[in-house]
C-alpha cells in the first residue's frame, strides 16, 4: 500500500517538474528544419538543479514501479 501511494506522489511530482522545464524547441517548425537558430548559451544553475531533481524523482518513480511489480508477482 505504501509503494502505491509513493508511486502516485512521485507521478504527480514528476509531471509538475517536467512541466516546469523550459521548452527547447519551437514545435512543428523544428521538425522540418525551420528552427535552425539555437541558443549556444549555457543553462542556468536553477535549470541544472531542476534537471537533477527531475532525474532523482524519475529514478524513485522507476524504483517504485519495480518494487510494486516484484511484490505483485510474489503475491500471485
Amino acid at each position: 500500500m505504501g509503494f502505491s501511494i509513493a508511486l502516485i506522489v512521485f507521478s504527480l511530482l514528476l509531471m509538475l517538474l517536467v512541466l516546469m522545464h523550459k521548452g527547447k524547441g519551437g514545435g512543428l517548425s523544428d521538425m522540418f528544419g525551420g528552427g535552425m537558430q539555437s541558443s549556444v548559451g549555457g543553462s542556468s544553475v536553477a535549470e541544472r538543479n531542476l534537471d537533477r531533481i527531475t532525474l532523482v524523482v524519475g529514478l524513485l518513480w522507476f524504483a517504485c514501479i519495480v518494487v510494486l511489480g516484484i511484490t505483485m508477482k510474489m503475491n500471485n
